[in-house]
């Protein structure tokens, strides 16, 4: 018995020596066939033992069996299982692993879910650009969020003003209010506008595992505004593994920014965290542009044992303010405080001196956090439940300047600037007060007059109009600084039913619900001298008026649950709309053959409130719900004709209602008579090649959007006409847009790498329009410009190079020390439409601005550290424009060099004539010039 006990007694210590001994490690690099694929998940097979990939793509495992299998997971790639077998205490070498992209799996919770659409590689019918993590964490440095898409086909991204978060995206001419944004499967275009502030998701670049840009149509499920593509952003979630980082980074315009993170990774019991908190602020590129904001991004999990129950609750938000520079300057004034051949790109007419401090009347505040709740339910193997409830509470406002003094506003090229250009804001804060001031433009010093004792501000440019209390004296106005508030509640679920109806056959079902109050009011900041702020915008209070002396404070409002009291004038409305909408999708998949079926309807209610233009007792002070029935349906192929070759084609039909402005034109309650959906037809062909040396795809396309709205560039200053004081209304309008693109990337050798993109569009306006111009102020019709008739036809869309091209290349020159350069190329860019050029059928077309290159470089690298080389320093330098390249990013005007000086006095000659053109265009043209040399340099230590 005794020796039978020695016996087990030796053989279970054999056992746990055998089983101590037999631990090893696996290690290997996870690559895409052209690149490293930092992030990518790798796992042990029936174990908890995972990790992830570092910035070179490589991993190490530590395996306690001898023998096994490591599963490998990244967004966009087949998943894909490696056998491995270890020595006693040895290291097993797997190589290079490359992923095939053909899946939308991901090692992150929230991509799971069905809601979230992700083309895939050789499969999905689409055209689509992938950007990683790595990418954006790398090359982004302290440019705006969408300008990492600017090196992606048919893509143009334009700084606008140069604001911290101003900057706008175009993708295949469309603009931003026409391009569906995606976060997690929910949609964030602005429900009554489209429009996508870059601005409220400044943080976004700080929490996005992965981005998709698909042009076109999209694979989008939902019944969203991708006439022109979708913009798929995939956040972080909580279960990654378990570890941080810290980053430091600074740059020119002493722009900082601070960050850091950290995942629990997921924990036995099933449950996760992460967390991620940033810190920017900066005086910014362009003068006077001052920003601060912050971002916060939370996530919690929860996955059941049996992985039938997936929970993931995220919560991100970005809270900032900055200064603007709204108003688009002429050439000729860029160069006034600068030189001919060298404007002064970063002058701002906007700024300028208050009691010694710099000071901007134009600011942005803003905090738009988003909540989302994402369950995913695996009812058995055919069948999944995936679905996403969120809520979004926007607060915030853009201020400007209101009024006027005898006429001029705050940035009249004459009455209050000083020699160098800036505003002088103690001028007019002089006279608001009563002083005695000297004003450029006018003749004889300038005293204002009292309204009852009082200095009375007002919305007027000079005291003289319709509402106005008929008793005041004229030209007694007044300058303030006025905030319109645009805030709103939003919430909205989509649920998604995805069965797999047989080994080919797999149907998507879901239903789509939004709800959204928007609130649009106007509040006085600061009186810069005056006593008060008349105001006679409200009907129960006319004649009388009110008085005003409550200002607020340009703050961010960081508590969104509180619905402040504020005392509002200049208008006062609240914009309701209802969205209730069902999809359905039919995919076929067998062997090389993927094809689906998809359609999408949805009803839209609008709804409008105002009780300053109505009457309480009038109908027109809350409306009716407008509803209208909308939709789409698309379809499309892939076919893999073998390993390397693949192509496809889609196309579509959209009917998408038009938004709440062209529903209730002109900020009345009134609807529009001549409503009608707009009507896009997209199709698509494309091809792909794949092989492990060289990737490309082409595709060409064709889409053609009917009955468009659009709101136009302000009315050129002029025959009474002050600039940036109008805004114009476009209806009937058709365009026509088609093209090619190519895209490709190379890893000639391991070390070095070279990527390629080009495209060329043809984007014209169909037909002839018919515009409407109005008053920003007060919204009256702009004589002359009521139901004109505009050409349009062949006439160029503007605002986007129609032909782009990029070529970039990376190389290691010593290991983990990298140099990267792009070159990227736009042409074919047009000015934004001006009615003004298009009231002959003999009109010149639309404005050329001069092609332009700018030339991108970067520098990394890695310093492993830790006892087991498992966390590294990263090392990142980035300097855009590098070349200081002076160039034209935009114009809102169509001024030709061979149009007449004066309109007046044709004997006065042309500009091209009179010398005045700067690289071949009128300097009379009001634009915006891109930013020059800027540079950033961040550090980052990851753990």
């Amino acid at each position: 018995m005794k020796k039978m006990k020695n016996w087990l007694l030796t053989g279970l210590f054999f056992m746990i020596v055998s089983t101590v001994f037999s631990q090893g490690k696996v290690t290997g690099t996870i690559t895409d066939g052209t690149g490293s694929l930092p992030g990518a998940n790798v796992q042990i097979k029936g174990s908890s033992t995972a990790t992830s990939t570092d910035f070179d793509g490589k991993f190490t495992l530590n395996s306690t069996t001898s023998v096994g299998e490591i599963v490998i997971s990244y967004l966009g790639y087949e998943n894909q299982t490696v056998k491995f077998s270890v020595s006693n205490g040895a290291t097993t070498n797997l190589g290079t692993i490359v992923l095939t992209s053909n899946s939308n799996e991901l090692s992150e919770i929230v991509v799971k879910s069905t809601v979230v659409d992700i083309a895939k590689d050789r499969k999905t019918p689409v055209a689509v650009s992938t950007i990683k993590a790595a990418e954006i964490q790398e090359k982004l440095g302290t440019q705006e969020f969408p300008e990492i898409l600017r090196n992606t086909p048919s893509v143009y991204v334009t700084k606008s003003g140069g604001g911290f978060g101003d900057s706008r995206i175009n993708i295949r001419g469309f603009n931003q209010n026409n391009i569906a944004v995606m976060i997690n499967g929910m949609p964030v275009n602005d429900m009554e506008n489209g429009s996508v502030y870059w601005s409220n998701w400044a943080g976004l670049s700080d929490v996005t595992s992965a981005m998709q840009v698909q042009r076109g149509l999209g694979s989008s499920k939902l019944a969203t505004p991708s006439v022109g593509g979708t913009i798929n952003i995939v956040t972080k979630s909580s279960d990654k593994k378990e570890g941080g980082s810290f980053s430091s980074g600074f740059g020119n315009g002493r722009n900082f920014k601070v960050q850091g993170s950290y995942n629990t990774g997921k924990l036995e019991n099933g449950l996760s965290a992460s967390v991620l908190l940033s810190h920017t602020m900066g005086d910014g590129y362009v003068d006077g542009t001052a920003f601060d904001g912050s971002n916060y991004f939370i996530a919690l999990g929860y996955s059941t044992k049996n992985d039938k129950h997936d929970f993931q609750l995220t919560v991100t938000g970005a809270p900032q303010w900055h200064n603007q520079r709204s108003t688009a300057s002429t050439i000729a004034v860029y160069q006034q405080y600068g030189s001919l051949d060298r404007p002064n790109i970063r002058y701002n007419a906007d700024t300028g001196y208050l009691n010694g401090e710099e000071y901007n009347i134009r600011k942005n505040y803003y905090h738009k956090p988003i909540a989302s709740f994402n369950w995913d339910y695996k009812i058995n193997e055919t069948t999944k439940l995936s679905s996403v409830l969120y809520a979004s509470m926007g607060r915030g406002a853009g201020a400007s300047a209101t009024g006027g003094i005898k006429g001029k506003g705050y940035n009249d090229v004459l009455a209050f600037r000083n020699p160098d250009g800036s505003i002088n804001y103690d001028k007019i804060v002089a006279y608001n007060s009563g002083q005695t001031v000297t004003i450029g433009g006018l003749t004889g010093p300038q005293t204002r007059q009292r309204i009852g004792g009082l200095f009375q501000n007002s919305s007027y440019f000079s005291g003289a109009n319709t509402d106005y209390n008929a008793n005041t004296s004229i030209n007694t106005s007044g300058i303030s600084q006025t905030s319109s508030i645009n805030s709103h509640d939003w919430y909205g679920a989509v649920i998604n039913l995805n069965k797999k109806l047989s080994s080919t056959l797999t149907l998507d079902f879901g239903l789509d619900a939004r709800t959204y109050t928007g609130y649009h009011f106007t509040v006085v900041n600061d009186l810069l001298g005056g006593d008060e702020y008349f105001d006679n915008f409200v009907a129960s209070q006319k004649p009388a008026g009110r008085h005003i002396t409550t200002t607020y404070p340009t703050d961010v409002q960081w508590n969104v649950f509180d619905k402040k009291s504020y005392e509002k004038v200049s208008f006062n409305s609240t914009g309701k709309v209802r969205w209730y909408g069902a999809f359905t999708q039919l995919e076929y998949s067998k062997n090389d053959l993927t094809a689906f079926v998809q359609g999408a309807i949805s009803q839209q209610g609008f709804k409008r409130e105002d009780n300053f233009v109505y009457l309480p007792t009038d109908p027109l002070s809350s409306t009716d719900y407008e509803n209208i029935l909308g939709g789409n349906v698309k379809g499309g192929a892939n076919y893999n004709l073998n390993e390397k070759h693949n192509v496809y084609v889609n196309a579509g039909y959209y009917s998408r209602q038009p938004f709440f402005n062209s529903v209730y034109p002109n900020n009345r309650s009134t609807v529009n008579p001549n409503l009608t959906n707009e009507k896009i037809i997209g199709f698509e062909a494309g091809y792909g090649f794949r092989s492990r040396f060289f990737n490309a795809t082409v595709n060409v396309y064709n889409t053609n959007w009917n009955d468009r709205y659009l709101k136009g560039n302000a009315l050129p200053a002029g025959g009474g006409i002050v600039a940036n004081t109008t805004y114009t209304e476009f209806t009937g309008l058709n365009e026509v847009h088609s093209g090619i693109e190519f895209e490709g990337y190379s890893n000639i050798t391991d070390k070095f790498k070279v990527n390629a993109m080009f495209s060329y569009g043809i984007w014209e306006y169909k037909g002839n329009a018919t515009v409407n111009a109005y008053y920003q102020a007060d919204n009256t019709p702009v004589t002359g410009y009521t139901a004109a008739t505009v050409y349009m036809d062949k006439v160029k869309v503007g605002d986007a190079a129609q032909m782009t091209a990029s070529l970039g290349a990376s190389y290691e020159v010593l290991t983990r020390v990298t140099v990267d350069a792009n070159y990227n190329y736009n042409d074919k860019l047009y000015a934004g439409l001006s009615p003004v050029n298009f009231t002959s059928p003999t009109n010149k077309g639309a404005l050329e601005l001069p092609s332009y290159g700018l030339f991108d470089a970067g520098f990394s690298y890695k310093m492993l550290t830790g006892k087991n080389k498992d966390k590294s320093v990263n090392f990142r330098l980035n300097i855009n424009n590098l070349f200081d390249k002076i160039y034209i990013a935009e114009s809102r005007t169509n001024i030709f060099a061979d149009d007449n000086v004066s309109s007046t006095n044709p004997a006065l000659g042309t500009y091209a004539s009179n010398g005045r053109l700067y690289n071949g265009v009128a300097n009379a043209n009001q634009v915006f010039f891109g930013f020059g040399r800027t540079w950033n340099f961040s550090l980052r230590y990851d753990f």
